[in-house]
């Protein structure tokens, strides 16, 4: 039985990763670095999960001397602070609408008693720059559990997200669903035992989603319908009648 459904944040709930590059580059400028992060450089770079990660990694490219010096931990947090800070900035300002379905099928399976969670590697200032202008100040209490990079020891493809979120909502991996749209994403979902829908972005469109249980280029809304009608639903969209057909098919097939 479906009793919960698991959520990552920045590609899959919106399409945030474009302003995520442009916080970056707005902070190397501030901070008088000259790296700028182009599309092509930081689609590769968006394999690396975490923000912090993700700059000492890049770091390590391009200066790996001056990266291994005794203030580099430091001088990561300190960029970062000031990316969030750009970030936010940029989302106060208008940023990225969450993707077509995103909104309707929270507030369907809210409604029919469903279990939400999120589980992401980005920071909780983030999730809230993010989700407060879209779902209200208010917008935790849609969600039983919000797990976010700054609580677990390994970020995706690592597991612990996913983990961490079962044990919050005190529900087994079988009784899931996981929405992703990398293949880091997936990776994580899966190594927790949660069956996984895709809904890629321009970003991820190249990623490996083997194992995925669908692959979608969303969710789907009546006035933004899918190519065709879905499995489980006569609907061109993603509705919890195609969860529960999609859930019980991967069921069966585990058993």
């Amino acid at each position: 039985m479906l009793k919960a459904l698991i959520f990552d944040v920045d590609g899959t709930l919106a399409d945030t990763e474009s302003t995520h590059r442009a916080a970056f580059n707005a902070t190397f400028a501030e901070v008088g670095m000259d790296w700028h992060w182009s599309e092509s450089l930081y689609a590769g770079l968006l394999d690396v999960a975490g923000g912090k990660e993700r700059i000492l990694y890049y770091w390590n490219l391009v200066d790996p001397l001056e990266a291994r010096g005794p203030q580099v931990r430091a001088t990561v947090e300190r960029i970062h602070a000031i990316k969030t800070r750009h970030y936010e900035a940029l989302l106060g300002a208008g940023g990225p609408p969450l993707r077509p379905g995103v909104l309707r099928l929270l507030r369907e399976a809210h409604a029919d008693g469903l279990a939400l969670a999120i589980a992401t590697t980005t920071t909780p200032a983030n999730i809230d720059a993010l989700l407060a202008p879209a779902l209200g100040p208010r917008w935790r209490s849609l969600f039983a559990s919000v797990c976010d990079g700054e609580r677990i020891a390994n970020k995706k493809p690592a597991p612990d997200v996913y983990l961490a979120a079962l044990r919050e909502l005190g529900v087994e991996a079988h009784h899931c669903l996981a929405f992703e749209d990398s293949e880091n994403g997936l990776r994580a979902a899966r190594a927790a035992g949660i069956a996984t829908v895709v809904t890629p972005t321009a970003y991820t469109l190249g990623h490996q989603f083997g194992g995925a249980l669908r692959v979608l280029a969303h969710l789907g809304e009546p006035a933004l319908p899918l190519a065709g009608p879905l499995a489980g639903s006569q609907r061109r969209w993603v509705d919890l009648a195609a969860l529960r057909a999609w859930h019980r098919g991967a069921t069966l097939a585990a058993a």
